[in-house]
């Protein structure tokens, strides 16, 4: 079958598009908050109240006893005193009591056992009492007829005590919006441990699900669509009879096989095709059926799909349920370094956030819309609004949080060279007593001794060969950081060298293979010290850089070089034995390194890094590494210099 390609019907901004969206609904009644249903109290935590709840009884409903002890007339007391003991009769003018008792009839006050002394048939009072004293009068708490909970209120556990104890076993809540999600694509598959090549692991039904679900929702999981637009049609069909709204994920580009625009034409009303919007350009707005469901075609990319979740599903799910949006916490912070940005777009950027001396700092993370990491690592979201090319580093912004502020003010910010070790530190400091977060950004060793002399970064990772002293490191951080008084902590030896693919079917014995014609190389970006070192050898053999085919492709970590060998990307590319073996490639070594972390003393002495010089000198961390291909933690924690 030979399918033609979309185009997209015409880009609007992100206000636009929702005030189609939303004045479409609202003319076929579904812009209203739903009607209410009865859920008993035990499964009325979360929902949100369709009404006001007024108490049907008083708490307490009775004259209840407040302690223990025994029931007296106040009047009674009157001129108790230790000279002058009142003595008062059991049964008659004292009655025992526990607590939670009604008050027995005639009674006003109830004096505690511990304050009393028995005689006999009697009891001995030293001190008066007031009337209504440790007595829980009606109504002390819940005074019947009285506002418990306002409509559209999120029920709290403790709302729930306040129900039951007011006479309530029902409560009237919001229906959940009903939520179809489905996935569509031919190359997508169920998660699974090993798929076949080609194969895509479906995964963003799971997060637009559990998205649903987190505001309020209830989701009906379809399976996976052919890219066919009969089943498309009749997918969304059957959503439209059980659903309140419709999430078809992919197909809403201009490819071949997107046919989510034609399929919102076909069965109703398409309203948006394209939204000013990075990432999330092709999302696709419109209403199906008779009974008018809205749509939303969400791009298939995941960074993309979540974004739409955030600026269109959950907005729709909270005004269905007639709550307010809950604001997310944010703070200002300044960016670590020059972003561009289209103009013609609302542009919003994932970062981590860390607070370096007095300054919050924002590093942005990779903005590719399928860079799912992006996601899980992100600690806030940055917006660029349109007409705005971009941000200057240092540029002031507003971060939308996705932690808390503590967790912020326990982040570890480093920034610098990558490596495997990170991870596991991170891992490491997680479960440490008290918790930190390690939140890195790649930005090469150089890179990282840069951001140190910014401040805007509390370590680097740096592995810098120096090519006329053969030491690592220390040269450079005299040339970058001449004002700063930095502890430099040995981490690692780590094995370096060219990675090829499985077999190894270009015969690449070194770096003198590298300027062969049908060799071709991926790097690393410059100011990495994987490049440095690149450089050192090449000059060593009387190479140039540009003799190598593909010396200008750059990437920016080894795990990436090595996926790039692994798909054929290019034939060779440089790392460190670890990345090499994770992804079944050969390995040829070329040298061993010495990995340090850079750290401002006024860090390193610090708080805020305790927990990881603990780290650094334990067996638990060291072994770790130890037990990564191609590294010796032989001066893991040693103070390689004081500067």
């Amino acid at each position: 079958m030979l399918h033609t390609r979309n185009v997209y019907l015409q880009e609007v901004p992100l206000a636009e598009a929702w005030a189609r969206f939303r004045q479409a609904l609202a003319a076929s009644g579904g812009w209203s908050p739903f009607l209410g249903e009865r859920v008993t109290l035990d499964a009325a935590l979360g929902r949100v109240t369709a009404e006001p709840v007024w108490a049907r009884l008083s708490s307490p409903h009775y004259h209840a006893c407040a302690v223990d002890g025994y029931a007296v007339r106040a009047a009674a007391t009157i001129g108790a005193s230790a000279a002058t003991p009142v003595r008062l009769c059991l049964g008659t003018s004292a009655v025992p009591v526990d607590t939670g008792d009604p008050l027995p009839g005639q009674m006003d006050a109830v004096v505690m056992v511990e304050d009393v002394q028995t005689e006999g048939e009697g009891i001995v009072l030293r001190a008066p009492l007031a009337r209504w004293q440790h007595v829980r009068a009606v109504g002390e708490d819940i005074v019947a007829t009285e506002l418990l909970l306002p409509a559209n209120h999120r029920i709290r556990p403790v709302d729930l005590g306040a129900l039951a104890g007011a006479g309530h076993v029902t409560v009237a809540v919001r229906r959940r919006p009903r939520v179809a999600v489905i996935p569509t694509g031919d190359e997508l598959v169920s998660p699974r441990e090993n798929p076949a090549r080609g194969e895509i692991i479906e995964y963003n039904s799971l997060v637009l699900g559990a998205q649903v679900e987190a505001w309020g929702g209830e989701v009906i999981r379809f399976a996976v669509v052919p890219d066919d637009f009969g089943a498309l049609t009749a997918a969304v069909r059957s959503a439209a009879a059980q659903a309140d709204l419709i999430l078809l994920n992919a197909g809403s580009s201009a490819g071949r096989g997107d046919f989510t625009a034609r399929v919102v034409e076909t069965l109703g009303t398409l309203l948006v095709h394209g939204i000013n919007v990075r990432p999330g350009h092709p999302v696709v707005l419109g209403v199906v059926g008779e009974a008018q469901v809205p749509i939303i075609g969400v791009p298939g990319y995941p960074v993309s799909a979540a974004l739409t979740g955030e600026l269109f599903v959950q907005p729709l799910l909270y005004r269905w349920l007639g709550a307010p949006l809950p604001e997310k916490t944010t703070l200002r912070a300044r960016m670590t370094r020059k972003l561009l940005s289209p103009a013609a777009d609302d542009e919003f950027v994932r970062v981590v956030v860390g607070r370096v001396d007095d300054q919050v700092l924002a590093a942005p993370l990779s903005r590719g819309a399928g860079v799912l990491t992006s996601l899980v690592r992100a600690d806030g979201l940055v917006r660029i609004p349109r007409f705005v090319e971009g941000l200057e580093a240092g540029a002031e912004v507003e971060v939308a949080l996705y932690r808390s502020l503590a967790e912020i003010e326990r982040t570890i910010l480093a920034i610098g060279s990558h490596d495997l070790t990170l991870d596991l530190i991170s891992q490491f400091l997680a479960v440490a007593e008290p918790p930190r977060r390690l939140a890195s950004a790649n930005a090469g060793s150089i890179g990282g001794l840069i951001a140190l002399r910014r401040n805007e970064a509390h370590l680097a990772g740096a592995h810098l060969l120096d090519p006329e002293s053969g030491e690592y490191n220390l040269p450079y951080i005299h040339r970058y950081l001449p004002d700063t008084e930095v502890v430099v902590v040995g981490l690692t030896h780590r094995e370096q060298g060219l990675m090829v693919a499985a077999g190894n079917p270009r015969r690449i014995a070194g770096v003198l293979d590298l300027v062969r014609e049908n060799v071709s190389y991926v790097n690393r970006q410059r100011g990495a010290g994987t490049r440095v070192l690149l450089d050192f050898l090449l000059q060593r053999e009387g190479l140039a850089a540009e003799s190598i085919r593909g010396y200008d492709r750059e990437e920016v970590t080894h795990l990436a070089v090595a996926v790039d060998v692994a798909t054929g990307v290019a034939d060779c590319g440089m790392g460190v034995r670890a990345a090499a073996e994770a992804l079944e490639l050969d390995f040829i070594p070329l040298a061993w390194e010495r990995y340090d972390l850079v750290v401002p003393r006024r860090f390193w002495e610090g708080e805020l890094l305790r927990p990881l010089r603990a780290l650094l000198g334990s067996t638990t961390l060291r072994d770790a590494v130890a037990g990564l291909p191609g590294y010796k933690p032989d001066v893991m924690g040693q103070i390689i210099a004081e500067l």
